[in-house]
């Protein structure tokens, strides 16, 4: 069934490109940028602005952001528009290989990438692994397609794409090797036969000399002017072969993140995937197929490496999660037949699973609500205790749709039980992640938090610019024109928020100084003769892992509300620079 056409290929391949577009792009600049993003987009700016700063391992990224900064100016959207392209650009892969995985599988593997939270908040990252994973499967494909000058193109490109290219390469590397020594027990007489002889082997190594020679030189060729900018930024070289090193030295450095994390993101966000994925797994490994013993192998040293690596962040499990929509697309297409005369026999079971697994859900939102409440309304039967009321109406919920399914397989057939069961649970799951994969671009909710980030978020960064150019306009006429100096305040979301006006750290203030606009932490003193006024803002705001309890996990499960320590800065402004101050303005 895998291989038939699909009606309206073309169309559905257009809506998979138009939702993609429409997730990653839609108010992408309204969210501030983070330390971590602010750090690469100064590299940029400063490169655009005519510097040569010391660059990070991310040249594909730095060098277009800065062509982009000299060509349209500075915004928090170009600053995470080449993650952005890359994101999209991962899209096109499933269709290149559609002749490989055929038409159901690929298709239904587009929309997995589009809709994967994970895949589209680092897309909206600046400075996130996005170009990596994208370009390294892009060579991939035009291998496949047999496209040297392509192929090496996004080779080179993979390789300027930072340290995480290293992780994503081996990992894959290591899927590779495992599956060559688990092939050992799967082979037969008709695959002994297959070995090539010595000549052969002679003529392959020839040939594979003679294909390499023009990828080679597109991959140097992409080396040299990619990472230069066309010789505009020569030590973008230096910031590419800093790439491996890093990545090295990142084994001895432990980012606090604990392995837990990434298991529950995995749970939380890729359901769909685990219950496709394992079960194509399962299938795979008992019917001996090669290519989902491949995936599998894939899935799982990623899984294991982003787990075991110290720096781990929870955007490593992009590794893993590719191979795993794969396996998931070819599991869910081996479904996708309905059978013509009872197919709206199948349509009322997937109904029926639709209603109880979204009356399942309304129950847990309930819980999540007020999780406290529901955890105290415990009951007891004849001496036992039994679970919350809440907890006990979610469970009979889901034991009935056990039940119901299992009616439908004895009382009608298995089939029609099995592809109900299927399709009511990709309706709804797929409803789910629609609304996870929304809630992962950051515009769920204000106070919301998403694991995908990397760091703490800047809640008002935007009062902290309005005041700064207001005073600036009042003082001096133009918004941009006062300088600000931070005082032992090393931000870079806060250096690249105040891009437009020089900028000054310093650790100390001289007292015979008298800075017009000074930001400094809550703990802080100016301790100058000089009278200023100042406003306290809460700067940034990072997760309090160690407070949360079950009852916190559950409510973030459903509305992302999570319990923060919050940062405070204070935005000091000379007495004089106020119109209620009388005397005139400094010029």
């Amino acid at each position: 069934m895998q291989n038939r056409p699909i009606k309206h290929e073309s169309l559905l391949y257009l809506l998979a490109f138009t939702l993609a577009i429409t997730l990653r792009l839609t108010n992408l600049g309204t969210l501030s940028l983070g330390n971590t993003e602010a750090e690469w987009a100064l590299q940029a700016l400063s490169v655009a602005q005519g510097n040569r700063p010391l660059l990070g391992p991310q040249p594909a990224y730095i060098l277009p952001t800065s062509l982009l900064f000299f060509l349209f100016g500075t915004s928090n959207f170009l600053a995470r528009l080449i993650p952005v392209l890359a994101g999209i650009g991962l899209i096109f892969v499933p269709y290149m290989f559609r002749t490989r995985l055929k038409p159901i599988p690929s298709l239904l593997l587009t929309f997995f990438l589009v809709l994967d939270p994970g895949l589209v908040s680092l897309s909206r990252q600046a400075g996130s692994l996005m170009p990596a994973l994208s370009s390294i499967f892009l060579t991939w494909a035009f291998w496949y397609q047999k496209r040297p000058r392509a192929l090496g193109i996004f080779a080179g490109l993979a390789l300027l794409s930072g340290s995480s290219v290293w992780a994503g390469l081996l990992s894959l590397g290591l899927a590779l090797g495992l599956k060559w020594i688990f092939e050992l027990p799967f082979a037969n007489d008709k695959d002994q036969k297959k070995i090539p002889s010595e000549k052969a082997k002679q003529n392959f190594v020839s040939a594979l000399g003679d294909d390499l020679k023009k990828p080679l030189i597109y991959i140097g060729a992409t080396l040299l002017l990619g990472g230069t900018l066309f010789l505009l930024a020569p030590n973008g070289l230096s910031a590419w072969l800093n790439s491996l090193p890093v990545y090295l030295a990142s084994w001895f450095q432990p980012s606090g993140v604990p392995a837990s994390r990434l298991l529950f993101a995995l749970l939380v966000y890729q359901p769909f995937a685990l219950v496709f994925g394992l079960l194509a797994i399962v299938r795979g490994w008992w019917q001996e197929q090669r290519a989902r013993l491949l995936l599998s192998l894939w899935f799982i040293t990623g899984l294991i490496l982003a787990m075991v690596y110290p720096a781990r962040q929870v955007s490593d499990l992009v590794w893993a999660l590719v191979p795993l929509w794969v396996l998931a697309a070819f599991e869910l297409s081996s479904h996708s037949q309905i059978l013509l005369k009872k197919n709206h026999q199948v349509a009322w079971v997937a109904t029926l699973v639709v209603i109880l697994l979204t009356f399942s859900w309304l129950v847990y939102a309930g819980i999540a609500i007020n999780p406290n409440s529901a955890a105290t309304n415990a009951i007891s039967f004849g001496g036992v205790a039994l679970p919350p009321t809440p907890y006990i109406s979610l469970i009979s919920v889901l034991l009935l749709l056990v039940v119901s399914i299992l009616l439908i397989a004895l009382g009608w057939s298995t089939q029609l039980a099995r592809l109900g069961l299927v399709w009511g649970l990709t309706i709804a799951v797929g409803i789910y992640s629609l609304g996870i994969s929304w809630g992962a671009t950051g515009l769920r909710t204000s106070n919301g938090w998403e694991l995908w980030w990397p760091e703490g978020r800047f809640s008002q960064a935007d009062l902290v610019l309005r005041t700064v150019n207001d005073q600036s306009e009042w003082s001096t006429g133009h918004a941009h024109s006062q300088e600000v100096t931070l005082l032992e305040l090393e931000s870079p979301s806060l250096e690249w928020l105040l891009r437009d006006r020089k900028v000054t750290t310093v650790s100390t203030l001289d007292i015979q100084e008298a800075p017009a606009i000074v930001i400094s932490t809550q703990n802080v003193g100016l301790n100058l003769t000089t009278a200023y006024r100042g406003q306290d803002f809460v700067w940034r705001q990072e997760p309090a892992w160690e407070l949360l309890t079950r009852n916190d996990w559950i409510k973030w499960s459903v509305f992302r509300e999570m319990r923060y320590h919050s940062e405070t800065i204070i935005v000091w402004v000379r007495n004089d620079l106020f119109l209620d101050t009388s005397g005139s303005f400094p010029q």
